[in-house]
């Protein structure tokens, strides 16, 4: 038997009052039994409890946002944007190696890109023209003659000692990016920005290192030398959320040129953010950079790998420094690390400049010199730009809303629009000559099938996009019978899944041969399966006729669908019938 060690809160906890002449003998089987735990704990449903969750759970995005504003209000945050991305090439940058990094460990390695004594670059210029395509994507003023040079540093992922880069003599200069309300930047910077970009440049990859704690590092050299361009942008952003934007952004473009192979998602594409923080209304700080002066002293998030890691690092970084400043410390010139899923940003090294790399111009590389032929020739067969894509898919010609338009755009790489395009085009030819009105009816009824209806069918059983899944013919012919009314929209969903399953008859073979052309109902017809459903439900009836709750004939549409013959009950005809027996009868 147990003594009575426990307190006056575990006392209550039991429900028991304390005798207060005797002693409180607790025994084993008390403090097993549910009926005496429970009896005086407070049981919330389940259903208070998740209102009580969501309420709280809005009331703290209310104070984070407030506390936001405020923020906003006492700080200005300027945030600039370096973008590292790998450019789509056969060979890397100064070997004959292939680029290809989903080979074997070491197996894609030249002489040169492990530093082998003796070994000299090669500059291959076939890596320039992806390049060249994205600095006039993006606007730049291309430089006739640039240079490399050598930055030293000393790590295992860099054989040589020194990276050759582009530091004072870049290929490209002075381009700009435009981002819009639709890319998402935050609602306090308006329906546009404008954000300048200072230089790109050509330079090598380092090679991808793999660690297994305690004390094993494994490396691999294929990336080595692989070709990138660094794409630097001002210090001109002061929201979390737009320079977020200006990642996807610039990454949109990226890929809309050619210049890429792969975003952010697969690794091809890596963001650094430098973030600084100064109080409104004080003097201006001391620090500048890249020509803009009177800034707080800056700190560098390193490697962020997805949009959403650029948005939360920056807002991580700037409270930790106001923070800092708000206590009275000091803001320190770093390089900070992020995790995903963390709060915090963390410190790996002191920041370095300009001058503990010691650049010096490569002697074993000549300078670059760019025809203006090539500029003219790259210039005038660019693809088109994702907003110039945006305008069109937006206007006359297909009169898509902008939340389908984008995701057209910027899915599968441009191989979703493409599909898009090909189905409205044969859509097109099937209906023969065509006002404007009705083209853009069917180019609507095109973005909605390839987006929400073949889009889920990806989604549901988790396969990537390919066009041969369903060929665009087949999904034109689809659309062409439903727009004419041959087959119902449910048919048409269905008939979507048996080609998605790998049906290949053509459509017309395929609803002939099964039964799925729309034979209309007679008036008649209509009128029994109307009449059916309404004396099943007569308290339904009265509640739309009396408080005009118009929304729950849709109900009524339902059951003489599930009632009627499949496929053959037409939900607009269905509804207005039932407007006629329940609102007019």
């Amino acid at each position: 038997m147990l003594r009575p060690w426990l307190n006056s809160g575990a006392l209550r906890c039991l429900g028991r009052p304390r005798h207060p002449s005797r002693p409180l003998l607790i025994h084993p089987t008390n403090l097993s039994s549910p009926r005496n735990l429970h009896a005086t704990s407070d049981r919330i449903p389940l259903r208070k409890q998740l209102k009580q969750e969501a309420k709280s759970l809005k009331s703290q995005k209310k104070q984070r946002k407030e506390n936001e504003e405020a923020s906003r209000q006492t700080w200005e945050l300027t945030v600039g944007v370096e973008i590292h991305a790998q450019l789509d090439t056969a060979a890397k940058l100064f070997s004959r190696a292939a680029t290809s990094t989903s080979d074997a460990p070491n197996s894609n390695v030249a002489l040169f890109d492990l530093a082998f004594p003796g070994s000299q670059p090669e500059f291959q210029a076939a890596t320039l023209l992806p390049a060249l395509r994205a600095a006039v994507a993006l606007n730049c003023d291309i430089q006739r003659v640039s240079r490399f040079d050598r930055k030293h540093y000393f790590y295992q992922d860099q054989p040589a000692g020194y990276q050759i880069t582009q530091y004072y003599e870049p290929f490209a200069r002075n381009g700009y990016v435009d981002l819009y309300d639709y890319d998402g930047i935050a609602p306090e910077d308006g329906e546009r920005v404008r954000i300048d970009i200072k230089q790109v440049q050509l330079e090598q990859d380092t090679a991808k290192s793999q660690e297994y704690p305690p004390s094993t590092q494994l490396i691999d050299f294929n990336r080595v030398s692989h070709p990138l361009i660094e794409i630097i942008t001002m210090p001109q952003i002061h929201t979390p959320a737009t320079a977020a934007a200006c990642v996807r952004k610039l990454q949109s473009i990226l890929q809309a040129c050619g210049a890429v192979t792969t975003g952010m998602e697969l690794g091809g594409l890596r963001a650094d953010v430098n973030v600084s923080i100064r109080r409104r209304g004080e003097a201006p700080g001391h620090c500048q950079y890249d020509g803009i002066s009177g800034l707080g002293q800056r700190t560098e998030i390193k490697n962020l790998s997805s949009f959403k890691a650029v948005e939360d690092a920056i807002i991580a970084e700037k409270n930790r420094q106001i923070r800092l400043l708000e206590s009275g410390g000091v803001v320190e010139g770093e390089t900070r690390g992020w995790t995903i899923g963390s709060t915090e940003t963390r410190l790996l090294r002191g920041k370095e400049g300009a001058v503990d790399y010691r650049y010096m111009p490569d002697p074993d590389v000549p300078p670059l010199v760019i025809g203006d032929d090539v500029i003219a020739h790259l210039q005038q067969t660019l693809p088109t730009s994702p907003d110039a894509l945006l305008v069109q898919l937006t206007g006359p010609e297909y009169g898509l809303s902008i939340e389908d338009a984008k995701p057209l755009i910027e899915l599968d790489d441009g191989a979703r629009l493409e599909y898009y395009q090909d189905v409205v085009d044969i859509l097109c030819a099937l209906h023969g000559d065509l006002d404007k009105a009705s083209q853009v009816v069917l180019a609507r009824m095109a973005g909605n099938w390839v987006l929400h209806e073949l889009g889920g069918l990806l989604t549901k059983a988790d396969r990537s996009w390919d066009a041969e899944i369903v060929p665009a013919r087949s999904l034109a012919e689809l659309i062409n019978h439903l727009q004419l009314k041959k087959i119902t929209g449910p048919t048409a969903k269905q008939v979507l899944a048996m080609i998605f399953e790998g049906d290949r008859r053509p459509v017309p073979q395929l609803l002939e041969e099964d039964n799925l052309l729309l034979r209309p109902l007679s008036r008649e017809e209509y009128l029994t399966l109307a009449k059916s459903a309404i004396a099943q439900n007569p308290k339904m009836v009265e509640q739309i006729r009396s408080k005009n709750q118009l929304g729950k004939l849709g109900w009524f549409v339902g059951q003489m669908m599930r009632t009627g013959e499949k496929g053959r009950v037409e939900a607009p005809r269905a509804e207005e019938v039932l407007r006629e027996l329940i609102l007019q009868g």
